[in-house]
Parts: structure tokens; sequence; C-alpha cells
């Protein structure tokens, strides 16, 4: 019996050095570390939040392999091929490199995406990433190298719309309506009707009289300017931080009042 127990200790020991000798002299790869299920893509969207010019999204890379005490560079490519982002226009060029800090087992690629393209609110845009190997480290895993970031600045008509006293919904409306109460949804209880109606109230204002609004409101950046200068029929409202995003601002020269145009060229009410 008590062979037994000798070779099979031995056999195990034997197996453990085995294991352990691959492991150790397995080559470091890299893959990213985002996947859920079948799903290799993050979404984000400008819409909540259309003052901003840019935004970074952080792909995780993670490290398999052994951890070590010096940096190693791993690199990406877009795939211009599989993907429908222009460079420079909606995203930031890769980097040529990115680093595995020394003993970490994860390093990240920022992806900086941008909102300048009026286009973003009515589609989205997509730019494929893949890994790709240097002498640090590899790619082994096929399945694993491949990211997708997708990002418009769209805005959908909500349920709680037609709830509240807020028709006719245009995109350009219900922007300007978290601009001015900072609020992303309402409910639809009728307890809460005050609460909601001030809101409402609130948007009435500024559509009234942007001019004022933007007066009184000051910290928020936004400027109101003449679309050719000494005519004051037309105007540009934006932020200073993306002036690349206009409303259009137009008077209507039977009731000689201001309105927002929207995206389908009518007055906003």
């Amino acid at each position: 019996m008590k062979i037994y127990i000798l070779i099979f200790a031995v056999l195990c020991l034997a197996s453990c050095k085995k294991a352990e000798e691959m492991r150790f002299d397995h080559s470091a790869n890299v893959y990213f570390d985002i996947y859920n299920g079948d799903k290799d893509s993050i979404v984000r969207t400008f819409a909540y939040n259309p003052t901003l010019a840019q935004d970074t999204v952080w792909l995780p890379v993670r490290l398999s392999g052994i951890r070590t005490d010096a940096d190693r560079k791993f690199s990406a490519r877009v795939d211009a091929d599989s993907s429908t982002a222009t460079p420079g226009l909606h995203y930031e060029a890769l980097k040529p490199q990115y680093s595995i800090l020394p003993n970490k087992g994860i390093g990240y690629i920022p992806v900086v995406i941008y909102n300048k393209d009026r286009q973003l609110e009515n589609k989205s845009v997509s730019i494929l990433i893949k890994l790709t190997g240097t002498p640090d480290l590899g790619i082994e895993n096929p399945y694993l190298i491949r990211a997708k970031v997708v990002f418009s600045s769209k805005l959908e008509k909500p349920s709680w719309w037609d709830t509240w006293p807020l028709p006719p919904y245009s995109r350009t409306k219900h922007e300007l309506f978290i601009l001015v109460t900072a609020q992303t949804s309402l409910t639809t209880d009728g307890l809460d009707a005050p609460k909601n109606l001030y809101y409402i109230g609130l948007l009435t204002t500024m559509l009234n009289n942007p001019f004022n609004w933007v007066a009184k409101n000051a910290t928020k950046g936004y400027v109101i300017e003449e679309v050719t200068a000494g005519n004051t029929d037309s105007y540009y409202f934006y932020n200073k931080s993306n002036p690349a995003k206009k409303t259009l601002l137009r008077k209507n020269m039977q009731n000689g009042k201001y309105y927002f145009i929207d995206e389908n060229g009518n007055e906003v009410i």
C-alpha cells in the first residue's frame, strides 16, 4: 500500500512541476477585457451632455501571463474597413503604443471621441479596434482582440414626453429641455405635476426670451451671436466649449419673436 502512495505522490509532483513549467514558459499576451456574453461593444452618447466637445472611452486590456518588473508595450490599430467613424472628425488617432505598467495585470487604451459632427444627432458611428502583437506582448486569442466603440449624440422621444404639455417633440427641443432643467427624465405620476410643470415652465421662459436666459446664466458658457454681422434676423446659439455645435435662432417676421429652429427646419414652440 505504501508503494502505491509513494508512486502517486511522485506522479503528482511531476504533474505539478510540468504545469508550473508550462505556465511560466508560456509567452505573455494581451486581450480586451470588455466581453459580456458575445458582445464586444461599448456604447456612448453625448445626448445628455451636448456641451461636451469630446470624451474618452477607456478600453481595458488584460495581461495573460506573468507580471514582471518591466514596462511592457502593446499596440492597436483601427480597422478602417469595419469602422464608420472618420478620424479627426469623430475620434483622435490612436497612439503607436500603450503600456502594461510594471507588476500590473491590466492596461488601457484611451479612445478620444469627438462631438462636433451634427450628423451624430441622426446616426451612430463606430470604431473597430484590434490589438496587434509587439515584441513584448503577443495576441494569442483571435476572439478577444477586437473591441468596438459605438457613439452618437442622438436623443429619442421619451415615453413621458406626451404626458405633460411639452409637444410637439423634436430633438432640439428635448436638448433645450435638458439644458434648462438639468433633468433627463420626468415621471408620469400625477402627484408630481407641480414639480414637472415647474420644469416645463423653465423651458417656456427660456424659449420666450433666449437672450435673457443667456444673460442670466453666463456661467453655463452659452452665447448668441449673429449669423451674419449686422443682421439681427438670425443668430447662432452654442456653448463656448463646443462651438462646432450650433443651433439656429431665427426671427419670425410675422410676430417679431425669435424661435429656435429644430432639426426638421421647424420653429421650436
